[in-house]
């Protein structure tokens, strides 16, 4: 004999004296049960790789990602300095005699840049990427390279040195980056690419013939030298250190050279790889 069927007499009796509680129970369990139905139907329904594809294709259609050359530029600019070569002029007052750019090698404070940047001054002061200034000493010259080593005398607590990366892979077609102070300004940003390799360059003073350089087409100007040439996962391949110009203005036509980061290096006293 089933449930139903042994209670239903009470139940008959009890709704026969209290008609209205069977009714709110009726209506309680009624309430009851399409508030769970409603529970149910609230779920969400679990996500499937569709739904996690249209999504990440969605966030990248409405939100853009940095470029290549944004992103290289924004790993290397922490370790870019502009340099300033001071002397005395008759008078002894202190006067500009030389301005270019800088790369962080070491995070002690030791920067690399070019010899003809600070070759005329007597005082030279460096000014990191978050405003700061030091002075700073010569403490190695590599005069086939064009190349100084500076050394400041005071740094950022959290100064961060420049990744070097071997010039072995690199091939005309790449995509580099140039970040420096052209003409003062800066930092500024350039990207183009290598134009080839091995290549040689005569000073304009035609007193030096620079060889084994990195030819390369993004813009690059007075003040721009000593500055870091950089792969596009921003690693330092060269030392910007000339731009050939058959006129006088001393502006950039497209053809820009830099000193290999292994001779570079050799500056330092040490390879880099």
């Amino acid at each position: 004999m089933s449930l139903f069927t042994m209670l239903k007499p009470q139940f008959a009796r009890l709704s026969a004296r209290h008609p209205g509680l069977i009714w709110g129970a009726l209506a309680a369990v009624l309430v009851l049960a399409l508030w769970a139905l409603w529970q149910v139907q609230q779920r969400p329904a679990p996500l499937t790789q569709k739904d996690i594809d249209a999504a990440v294709l969605r966030t990248l259609s409405t939100q853009p990602l940095p470029s290549a050359t944004a992103r290289a530029a924004d790993r290397i600019r922490p370790s870019v300095v502009k340099v300033l070569a001071y002397g005395r002029d008759a008078k002894g007052e202190r006067i500009e005699r030389g301005e270019g750019t800088g790369v962080v090698i070491i995070n002690t404070g030791v920067i690399l840049t070019n010899l003809h940047v600070v070759q005329g001054g007597s005082e030279l002061v460096v000014v990191f990427a978050d405003g700061s200034e030091s002075g700073a000493q010569v403490i190695s010259v590599q005069a086939k390279d064009d190349l100084a080593v500076l050394q400041a005398a005071t740094i950022p607590d959290d100064l961060q040195a420049a990744t070097l990366r071997s010039t072995h892979d690199l091939n005309p077609g790449d995509g580099v980056v140039v970040v420096g102070f052209p003409f003062g300004i800066g930092p500024s940003v350039s990207a183009g690419v290598v134009s080839g390799l091995g290549r040689s360059f005569q000073s304009p003073d035609g007193q030096q013939e620079l060889n084994n350089l990195i030819q390369f087409d993004a813009a690059a100007n007075p003040g721009n030298s000593g500055g870091p040439l950089v792969t596009l996962d921003g690693e330092v391949v060269g030392i910007v250190t000339g731009i050939l110009n058959p006129t006088r203005n001393r502006t950039f036509l497209g053809i820009g050279f830099a000193v290999p980061i292994e001779n570079a290096a050799g500056a330092v006293g040490q390879p880099p790889f």
